[in-house]
């Protein structure tokens, strides 16, 4: 961290990471995020209008840092890993987003079916644990960039400390463009 008082993202986007939207963005948004979490669920919408408003400008990037006052979380983040590995992440992101209230391991059966994988091997892959570890290393990469809460949003390595609304984001984004402070 520098002596800004800026708080500053840690771990630098990397090929390991989920990204939506163009390599050569000049904006990227990191998302430190949980499934389960209702601010995280209010953040959706915003940054899906944020992605249509900015389609050759902003990359949106999603790490996992679930919560452990929310009882599904993990497990839900573990779901989306178990999706990525088909090449189906954004889609189980938005899917699980989009039914907030259908986050136990029946349902994330169902969601895992309704996008075309095998639910049996979700749950198999929940009951191991297989794919905890990277939940648990994209929390600690949230811990090491000391984010306070969720969702927690990074523009270009900084945290924005607004609310996330779209006016704020777009505000935000807008004079990172205008001011030349891209990626």
């Amino acid at each position: 961290m520098e002596d800004d008082g800026l708080i500053r993202l840690a771990i630098p986007v990397n090929e390991d990471d989920h990204i939506r939207g163009p390599a050569d963005a000049r904006v990227t948004l990191v998302e430190y995020g949980d499934f389960e979490c209702p601010f995280c669920g209010l953040a959706y919408p915003v940054l899906k209008e944020l992605e249509a408003r900015y389609p050759r400008d902003l990359r949106l990037v999603f790490r996992h840092f679930p919560l452990e006052q929310h009882p599904h979380a993990e497990k839900a983040a573990e779901a989306s890993e178990f999706a990525a590995d088909a090449g189906r992440f954004w889609p189980m992101h938005d899917r699980l987003f989009e039914h907030q209230d259908q986050l136990d391991v029946p349902h994330l059966e169902a969601h895992a079916r309704a996008l075309g994988l095998d639910p049996y091997a979700l749950e198999i892959a929940l009951r191991e644990g297989t794919y905890r570890p990277i939940v648990e290393e994209m929390k600690e990469g949230g811990e090491e960039s000391g984010i306070p809460g969720t969702p927690a949003l990074f523009l270009n390595g900084v945290l924005f400390e607004e609310e996330v609304t779209v006016g704020n984001l777009v505000h935000a984004v807008d004079w990172l463009l205008e001011h030349g402070l891209v990626n």
